[in-house]
């Protein structure tokens, strides 16, 4: 990244401290949690037990690489996306079960491997990609897609097809970086996609809580989002 791009989003990137989900941090070891981002991380606590609402399966392409890093060369913000599946008939985690994500690259575009894979979830419940930011496309508001299965196969039944969004104010400031600034797609807010009112409607969080970012930039951010689902549902 040239140094002029870099300075001007760590310039930007102060803009984010007014949103109490996004706590920009320079140094996550020694970082300090405000009182807003305890309450942030209580209330997920709290919504672990929601069922996130279905989508169709948009743009999807089946039988992707079973792996973690399923950058594949695009080049963007690094995103390190935890995603924890939770049980919402016992409200506890889901341990092997298999997890599929794909997302647009830094221009909105979709390919039919890179960005793309999946991965089985831990004995925590946790499935883990190392991934993009994804760059906004003109189909919704930005967002990741998911596919949660009810075992470990992804032959397996299908319980879940949805997707999780990241605010308008984080795609403002990640759209400022080099590699997205040619993205010509119509951008949509959150507001604005029929899918995102959906999710909050039903009580369910649908928002990446971005926990850190880091000053020199190629570290880039950790998301976390947590979905509920019901094993035994067919989709």
């Amino acid at each position: 990244m040239r140094v002029a791009s870099l300075l001007q989003l760590i310039a930007l990137c102060s803009l984010a401290t007014a949103h109490p989900v996004e706590q920009v941090r320079s140094d996550v070891s020694k970082r300090a949690f405000s009182t807003e981002v305890l309450e942030r991380r209580e209330s997920l606590q709290n919504l672990a037990c929601v069922a996130a609402p279905e989508n169709s399966r948009v743009n999807y392409v089946s039988n992707p690489a079973l792996r973690q890093d399923v950058t594949e060369g695009q080049v963007g913000v690094a995103l390190t996306l935890q995603v924890t599946v939770v049980d919402v008939t016992t409200c506890k985690p889901m341990s092997n079960v298999m997890v599929e994500v794909w997302s647009s690259n830094a221009l909105g575009n979709y390919g039919s491997s890179f960005l793309r894979g999946g991965f089985t979830t831990s004995s925590s419940g946790v499935a883990e990609f190392q991934t993009i930011f994804p760059g906004h496309t003109s189909d919704g508001a930005n967002h990741i897609n998911l596919m949660i299965h009810s075992s470990s196969s992804m032959s397996g039944t299908v319980s879940h097809v949805g997707q999780v969004f990241f605010t308008d104010q984080w795609t403002n400031i990640v759209s400022m970086y080099s590699n997205y600034a040619g993205n010509t797609h119509q951008r949509i807010l959150n507001a604005q996609d029929p899918n995102y009112k959906t999710a909050t409607n039903t009580g369910y969080n649908p928002l990446v809580d971005i926990s850190s970012i880091h000053d020199d930039w190629p570290e880039g951010v950790i998301g976390k989002i947590t979905v509920g689902i019901d094993p035994s549902r067919k989709v």
